[in-house]
């Protein structure tokens, strides 16, 4: 595996970390106070190319390889003080364009992943539940054929982009009695008759990242609908979560790197004691273990880069790099919050929202203990 980077291709870190930098913080104080979606910066970040990235330049897409979309993501990350908004087009272009993409009808990719890609819609992806969160597969929604429809009953929860999306990718039901292999997945447009968004729902961070549930009440779609093969539904499921579990925490590494640069400028400037506190063993010691959380993520992550680029298995990769990056962030963050004292703990300033926003970390794509349950069953326990 060679990181080794070129300054050409790492360029694509430091355009898109100027960019976020210039073109998504204005603003974004009030919104995330208010828990506002920023759709202006959702088609900002369009017009830059964020959301085609890895998609096919048939389809609207740039055509880029795994590795400088990661760059690009980290450097969002770096640059962009909105982490619900980068969230929200993690979410999609892992769990909703990619499944498109890759299991999709022709018909299908030219219906919505130009539109996903140009910021024009945006997509939701519905599998959690009420009762069925990392036991994604016992869901209780259900699909049943009836002459070339299938109807679709049942409640979704914990759906990011919910309240502003424009499509969904809905997993249900089809057999019971067939395990994972009765699961098949639906393409979903917002007012379909039987389709409807549900309460919002408020979190401890992302507030800028609308969530909400959804409810299916006879909803009738016309076979075009099904995404891939009856019973397929699970393999999508998998295939979307080892893409977002390997890329979503990008964002994360480039927020580390930022922590890092600032925590470093105020330990210098900040002075107890007759001397500045970056002096201190303590102080000098928490850097220390925040520049190498940056070191080994970056090591992680694109060792995920590296495999999926390859035409690798990159299961075991993926979670391992999500494990210790949604961990690392919560750590970082927890030492910039420290090394602020109480200014850090306040809202004036960023530490104290970096912590909130990390903490999702641990659970969304899959919780900690999931992510070990993956790494443990590919070591063959």
């Amino acid at each position: 595996m060679n990181l080794d980077l070129d300054d050409t291709t790492l360029a694509i870190r430091r355009e898109a970390a100027e960019f976020a930098r210039d073109t998504l913080n204005e603003g974004f104080a009030a919104r995330e106070h208010e828990g506002r979606f920023s759709r202006e910066g959702w088609q900002q970040c369009a017009e830059f190319g964020v959301q085609g990235l890895p998609f096919p330049e048939a389809y609207g897409g740039s055509d880029a390889d795994v590795v400088m979309t990661m760059l690009a993501m980290e450097g969002l990350g770096y640059g962009c003080e909105d982490a619900g908004l980068l969230f929200g087009i993690n979410a999609q272009m892992w769990s909703v364009q990619m499944p498109i993409s890759v299991f999709g009808t022709e018909v299908q990719k030219r219906r919505y992943l130009p539109g996903l890609c140009a910021g024009r819609l945006i997509g939701g992806h519905g599998m959690s539940e009420p009762d069925s969160g990392s036991d994604a597969f016992s869901m209780r929604t259900t699909a049943r054929r009836d002459g070339d429809h299938w109807v679709l009953d049942g409640t979704k929860t914990f759906v990011t982009n919910a309240p502003v999306a424009d499509v969904f990718v809905v997993f249900a039901n089809t057999d019971p009695r067939g395990g994972v292999l009765g699961i098949a997945a639906f393409l979903i447009e917002r007012g379909t008759p039987g389709f409807s968004i549900g309460r919002e729902i408020g979190k401890l961070g992302l507030k800028t990242s609308p969530m909400a549930e959804l409810a299916l009440q006879d909803c009738r779609l016309p076979d075009e609908s099904l995404l891939g093969r009856e019973g397929q539904g699970a393999t999508i499921f998998n295939s979307s979560m080892e893409w977002e579990r390997g890329c979503i925490l990008a964002t994360n590494l480039g927020i580390m790197q930022r922590q890092l640069e600032g925590c470093l400028r105020y330990a210098e400037a900040r002075q107890q004691y007759g001397r500045s506190i970056i002096e201190f063993q303590a102080i000098e010691r928490k850097i220390a273990e925040m520049a190498t959380r940056i070191e080994a993520g970056r090591q992680l992550l694109y060792r995920v880069a590296w495999a999926k680029q390859s035409g690798l298995d990159a299961v075991l990769y993926a979670a391992a790099a999500k494990l210790y990056l949604s961990e690392a962030a919560i750590q970082s963050s927890l030492a910039t919050v420290q090394i602020h004292g109480g200014y850090g703990f306040t809202t004036d300033f960023t530490p104290e929202r970096d912590l909130r926003n990390a903490i999702g970390g641990t659970l969304y794509s899959g919780t900690t203990e999931i992510q070990k349950n993956i790494i443990a069953q590919r070591l063959g326990l």
